[in-house]
């Protein structure tokens, strides 16, 4: 009996269970996924639940409802991997054994790696949203905050969902207005990026939202600690920055794990090859979603695909087939803009965010780099479709896992950048 082992029950992990068990063989292949969590949160959510868009229970189920039938669910901590003796090691002191390993573990919040946020305002007037407790502490926050100077600040990249920075300001200036205190509230999204995305088009787009919205941005800030008592974010080169509500997006780092195996970066991201999601420690050996060092958004809808394309790599290893170069960095994701709408980007690790439509050229219903109401309808039917068919690994419906170019407007885009 040979033996596939899944670290990490998260998005990527749950799928890959899902997409391979009926693949392979109960008389053949023994599968294991390995989680010391037992609830599963749906981390979209957590940008809403500080507005009051949803509650709690809404992005909250048991891991063990999403794990399939035939797969052994183990709910330890992860101590290492040992690469050369196909084992891993689990903080009970029990090892595991296998033929094939996918890590999975993601990625968390670091806010111990800056100075002073782990100081006396943390989760008083300096909070994180990327994590369940966070977003709850904040959204208890919000209920009572009467203005002053509000800071969105991200610390360095790469960060899960990197759009959702962005988000926050936009939904926080949404909801300051349906307060009535927007008057009363100073907006500044501070970032170590030269503007406001990672992607020159995307960046102009949600620039000139920023502006339109009387949010001020700060860019180019890399910051080099947090002064609790004087309420100010100092970059390295002495530039500050006050608040008195500080909204931050800590540095993000892969598993602990990883750097206990000695098998990750300075970040513990794994080294995976970009188009076949094998890593580079060993050939059985494979990585998806924000665990990897590959350069595409760390978001649900890149280990989407990264899933269905690694299924395939998986069960083609397991023929001794030649491994598909087939991953583009294929990243789609809604961005909610406030009010009531939201803003489409398609892209992949050569092609920028372009206008156009989507899923269906020409007809659409959703608009790429536009805000529209239907762009928004769609962000927040996303969550049905989290827990009903993306964990599930069932195949969305006209999205493939590469990048389409129908639809979008490319050419210009090619041009300009040739």
């Amino acid at each position: 009996m040979r033996r596939l082992l899944i670290l990490g029950a998260g998005t990527a992990g749950t799928m890959m269970a899902n997409h391979l068990r009926p693949k392979l063989s109960r008389n053949d292949w023994h599968v294991t996924i390995v989680d010391q969590e037992k609830t599963h949160y749906y981390q979209p959510g957590f940008l809403f639940l500080p507005f009051g868009t949803y509650k709690p229970k809404q992005i909250k189920k048991p891991i063990k409802k999403f794990i399939p039938e035939g797969v052994d669910l183990v709910q330890e901590g992860i101590d290492r991997i040992e690469p050369e003796e196909n084992l891993v090691h689990l903080t009970n002191r029990d090892q595991l054994s296998y033929d094939i390993l996918i890590i999975a573990t993601g990625t968390k919040i670091a806010p111990q790696e800056t100075p002073g946020m782990l100081g006396s305002g943390w989760h008083k007037d300096i909070f994180d949203f990327y994590t369940f407790d966070g977003a709850k502490a904040l959204r208890d926050k919000l209920r009572e905050w009467e203005g002053g100077k509000l800071v969105v600040h991200i610390c360095e990249m790469p960060i899960k969902c990197p759009v959702a920075p962005l988000e926050f300001v936009f939904l926080a200036d949404s909801f300051f207005h349906q307060k009535g205190l927007r008057d009363m509230v100073d907006l500044t999204f501070v970032t170590p990026l030269d503007g406001a995305f990672t992607k020159p088009t995307a960046t102009e787009k949600l620039g000139h939202l920023l502006r339109d919205k009387d949010i001020e941005i700060v860019s180019n800030f890399a910051v080099e600690r947090i002064d609790n008592d004087k309420k100010q974010l100092i970059d390295y080169g002495g530039k500050k920055v006050s608040y008195d509500l500080l909204v931050t997006i800590p540095t993000n780092m892969g598993d602990p794990m990883v750097e206990r195996a000695g098998i990750g970066d300075d970040l513990n991201y794994v080294p995976t090859n970009h188009a076949t999601l094998q890593t580079t420690i060993k050939e059985n050996i494979f990585a998806l979603g924000d665990a990897t060092n590959v350069p595409a958004s760390k978001a649900g809808s890149v280990a989407h695909f990264e899933a269905e394309i690694l299924t395939e790599n998986i069960l083609r290893f397991i023929k001794g087939q030649p491994l598909k170069h087939e991953f583009d960095g294929h990243a789609n994701c809604f961005v909610e803009t406030g009010h009531g709408k939201a803003l489409l980007i398609d892209f992949n690790y050569t092609q920028e965010p372009v206008e156009g439509t989507f899923p269906f050229p020409g007809v659409g219903p959703l608009t790429l780099l536009k805000e529209s109401r239907v762009n928004h309808f769609g962000k927040m039917a996303f969550k049905w479709v989290y827990w009903n068919m993306l964990l599930k690994a069932r195949h969305i419906p006209f999205v493939g896992a590469t990048m389409s170019e129908r639809g979008k407007k490319i050419e210009k885009e090619m041009v300009s950048h040739g």
